[in-house]
């Protein structure tokens, strides 16, 4: 099993499922709570780090580079980090989740660094 391609593919299917859901079936509500702009950074970047995590699963096909390993355990920690406080701040309310977020930009930004390192090793 290719668990980064399984791990992207998922956060693919819940970055979809939720952007379809927020444009009809949540647009009122996350209007009303003035959580819009949240609510699309939290669908975006799932999206943005499931196509990384696909990217990573593609890669770790041709390559055993333990970077690459790194690289999508910390997109996928990210996710649920970053996007998962978000959507609990929308849905459940809990502010504090706010302080939390950047934990996971962290995680994205140390997977980046680890593809940059990648993309170094393998030229």
């Amino acid at each position: 099993m290719n668990t980064f391609l399984l791990f992207g593919s998922i956060f693919m299917f819940i970055g979809v499922g939720m952007g379809a859901f927020g444009a009809h079936g949540l647009a009122e509500f996350l209007a009303n709570a003035g959580r819009e702009g949240t609510f699309d950074t939290a669908v975006r970047y799932m999206v943005y780090h499931g196509l990384a995590l696909i990217a990573v699963g593609i890669l770790s096909e041709i390559s055993s580079a333990p970077v690459l390993n790194w690289a999508g355990w910390a997109f996928f920690i990210g996710g649920l980090i970053f996007s998962g406080s978000l959507y609990i701040l929308i849905f459940a309310g809990l502010r504090w989740m706010g302080a939390i977020t950047p934990i996971g930009g962290v995680f994205f930004l140390a997977g980046w660094v680890c593809m940059i390192i990648y993309a170094i090793q393998s030229s």
